[in-house]
Order: structure tokens, then C-alpha cells, then sequence
């Protein structure tokens, strides 16, 4: 055990193995819906669910160890929402391509932003981020949380036909939502009490109550067998052949961009949440968790379950207590057990997990406190970050909004000299980002 203590140095960042298993625990039973929902995601783009299920829990398990022992960092990885909609949606269904071929993509993409980050680019670019921007990126990210978890639990939705407003609060008038609040209620209590393990003993109630009032079912049967056919299921060539070297270029570089950026939002705001950043924001050991960050969105193209990324669901586990990368070592445990015990994954539905997701958002936003929107230059950006992340259910427009007006305020204001090298380039390529569809018209 003094081993384990000191290799993940629990003293210096003040806290103890029973804290970082807690922590663990909770990150794994706010994300472990991942396994289910991936597959089901994938499923639309003709994947097997089962075989995509087996795969989402081996490659989440062995990337986040990877991420806990390389990196030290209470950060956990699986299958990222939002990208695996770009390969079924956009890629399969949209563009035409194979499975294999889209899982080529996240392949391609995965490896280019691995050499980024041996070149040292991926870190800079985090450096060159101005701290208004950083703290603005994780006030999103917590409403862009909050919202998902108000969504999830069926309080929040498109209005019905031509509603004059794009969503809408429903009042609570299935099981599932009323057990939402009474999960949300519990979560609470349990929180402002410091009630140890709040987060997991809210997950647990919850779920317990759901199941008691048929919310949700205990599965009858489930394989012991996993089946890891998706494995290896990648093709390199299929994008180029099918929309030519440009536009398969610009495809590329798209994922690539939403994967990039997801990813500094995540590091930036969970280690500031966790106390580990510096006086400028800056994350600790920022080069290794990008490098096990960039390795994961390659590692899950080739297993054809999608891009694995750090996920944001993290902040359960660093409100838990969570500093180090035990956390991450436990969740990856965890789903690793998952392979085998993944129909188990209906015990815990949204109903669970959303009332934590809503609390989680609330702690995030928090870091709202110390953005000054009474200085135009910080403050717009800062705004149009962290509101459009909700607004467009999208993290990379956020911060691509945020970067693009940063740099188009200090260029009216005349401040070009304090607009960093890496800033230019960043805009630019969220300039394209923005006018992907009208660059495509004429390709």
C-alpha cells in the first residue's frame, strides 16, 4: 500500500487510498452508461451491439488505467459522446462510408493528434489559452453537464411541432421523472450533509427506487462470453475513396478539431475542479495525459467502437475526493469487470445518473466567480464560450466561438501583439471549422 501512496504521491496532493477508490467508484457509476448507450449509438451504422458493448468496457478499462499510471491524473476515458454521433450519423450515414471506414477516420485523426502532442504542439496550444478562456471552458462544460442531465432525466425537450422556443421544461409526469427529482432531492441532501460516498449513495438509492417502482429492470440473462468481433474493424483508405483526398481531408481535420479541443476543455476543467492546475491554469503533467488522451481516439477507432476521450464525467469522482490517478486506475478496474457484467449496465438508468449530473454541473459553474465580464475583452468571449456549449449541445462550437471572438476583439481594440502565435492558428482552424459546409460546396 506505501507503494501504491507514494508512486501516485496520495500525501502530496492530500488524500488517501479509501478516498481515491471512493472517487473512482463514483466517476465509473456516473459514466458507465457508456456501454449501453455507445453501442446503441453505433448500432445505427449497422455495428453489433453486443460486440460494440464488450469492446466500449475494454478499451475504456485499458485507456483509463493507462491514463491513472501514465499521467497521474483522476481523469477516466471511454467511448466519446458526440463523436461516435459524427461516425454513425455523419461518416456512415451522411458521407457514405463503411463502418470500417469511419472507424478509419477516428483511426487517422487519433494518430495525428498523437504526433502533435510528441511535437509539443497540443501542449502549447494549452499554454497559449488565455485563463478567462480556460475558466470560461469549464463554466460551459458544468452547464453543458447540467443540461445533459436535465435532458436524460426527460424534464427538458424539444417542443412538440412548431414550439416558439427550441426546448422546453415538461412537468414531471412519468415514474422516471418523478424518481429524477427524488433522485435529485436524495443527491442533495447527501451532498450538503457531506455525507460520505454522496454521489455513489445517491446513485445507488436512486437506482434501488427505480427498480422497486419499475423504472427500470433486473435483465433475466445475460452472456458470460464477450464478443470482441469489432476489434481490428478499421479502413484506412475507405474516406479518400469515397469523397476524394481534399474533402477527406477536411473530414479529418473536423473530428480531429472536436476531439482536440474536447479534450483541453476536459483536462482544464476537471484539474482546476481538483486543485492541481497553477496560478495560470496550467495542468500538471499536461504532455502525458494529452499523449494516453490522443493514443485513446486512435486505440478506439481500431477496436470500431469510436474515439476514446477524457471524459468530463470526471468531476464525479474529483468531488468525491478524487486527486490522482488511482481514481482512474479503479474506474478502468471497474470496466474491465464490465466486460463481463455489461447487461448489468440497465440496473443504473438515466433516472440515477442524472440527478449527479445536475449537481456536478452546479459545482463546475462555479468558476464562473472569477471570469471579469466587466472587461470586454475577457468577458464577451468568456460569455459565448460557456453559453453556446448548452445552447448548440456542443462543446467544440463553444470554444471555437470563444477562441474566434478573443482574437477578432483584440484585433479591433488594437492589441495584436497580445494575440499568442498559436492563437492565430487556432481561430483559423475553428474559422474553417465554422464554414466547413460552405468550403464543402466548393470541393
Amino acid at each position: 500500500m506505501e507503494s501504491i501512496a507514494s508512486y501516485f504521491r496520495f500525501a502530496e496532493r492530500g488524500t488517501d487510498l479509501a478516498t481515491e477508490v471512493k472517487a473512482g467508484v463514483a466517476t465509473f457509476m456516473v459514466m458507465v452508461y457508456i456501454v449501453a448507450v455507445n453501442p446503441l449509438i453505433l448500432n445505427a451504422a449497422g455495428i453489433d451491439l453486443a460486440a460494440a458493448a464488450a469492446a466500449t468496457a475494454l478499451v475504456a478499462g485499458v485507456m483509463s488505467i493507462a491514463m491513472g499510471v501514465f499521467a497521474n491524473a483522476p481523469i477516466a476515458l471511454a467511448a466519446g459522446l458526440g463523436i461516435n454521433g459524427i461516425v454513425a450519423f455523419g461518416l456512415v450515414l451522411g458521407a457514405g462510408l463503411t463502418p470500417a471506414g469511419a472507424m478509419g477516420v477516428i483511426v487517422i485523426e487519433g494518430i495525428a493528434v498523437t504526433l502533435l502532442v510528441l511535437v509539443g504542439l497540443r501542449e502549447a496550444v494549452m499554454d497559449a489559452v488565455p485563463l478567462s478562456l480556460k475558466r470560461a471552458i469549464g463554466v460551459g462544460i458544468g452547464l453543458f453537464i447540467l443540461f445533459i442531465g436535465f435532458v436524460d432525466a426527460g424534464l427538458i425537450r424539444q417542443p412538440v411541432g412548431d414550439g416558439p422556443v427550441p426546448v422546453e421544461f415538461v412537468f414531471p409526469n412519468t415514474p422516471a421523472a418523478w424518481v429524477t427529482l427524488l433522485g435529485l432531492l436524495i443527491t442533495i441532501i447527501l451532498y450538503v450533509r457531506r455525507v460520505p460516498a454522496a454521489l455513489v449513495l445517491s446513485i445507488v438509492i436512486t437506482s434501488i427506487i427505480a427498480l422497486v417502482v419499475g423504472v427500470s429492470a433486473i435483465p433475466t440473462n445475460f452472456s458470460v462470453v464477450p464478443d470482441f468481433s469489432t476489434l481490428g474493424a478499421f479502413d484506412l483508405g475507405n474516406v479518400f475513396a469515397q469523397l476524394g483526398v481534399l474533402a477527406a481531408i477536411l473530414t479529418i481535420f473536423t473530428v480531429m478539431l472536436a476531439d482536440f479541443f474536447d479534450t483541453m476543455g476536459t483536462a482544464t476543467a476537471i484539474n482546476e475542479q481538483a486543485g492541481l492546475t497553477d496560478d495560470r491554469g496550467r495542468v500538471p503533467n499536461i504532455g502525458r495525459l494529452l499523449l494516453v488522451d490522443g493514443v485513446a481516439a486512435a486505440a478506439g477507432g481500431a477496436a470500431g467502437i469510436s474515439s476514446n476521450t477524457s471524459y468530463i464525467e470526471s468531476a464525479a469522482g474529483v468531488a468525491e475526493g478524487g486527486r490522482t490517478g488511482f481514481t482512474a486506475v479503479v474506474v478502468g478496474l471497474l470496466f474491465l469487470v464490465m466486460i463481463l457484467l455489461s447487461p448489468l449496465v440497465a440496473l443504473v438508468p438515466f433516472a440515477a445518473t442524472s440527478p449527479v449530473l445536475i449537481l456536478i454541473g452546479f459545482l463546475m459553474t462555479t468558476l464562473i466567480k472569477d471570469i471579469d465580464f466587466s472587461d470586454i475583452e475577457e468577458g464577451l468571449p468568456a460569455l459565448l464560450g460557456l453559453i453556446l456549449m448548452p445552447l448548440t449541445f456542443s462543446i467544440t462550437v463553444g470554444i471555437g466561438a470563444a477562441f474566434v471572438s478573443y482574437v477578432v476583439i483584440k484585433v479591433i481594440k488594437g492589441k495584436i501583439s497580445q494575440i499568442h502565435p498559436l492563437l492565430w492558428l487556432v481561430a483559423a482552424a475553428f474559422a474553417v471549422y465554422f464554414a466547413q459546409a460552405f468550403i464543402s460546396n466548393y470541393i
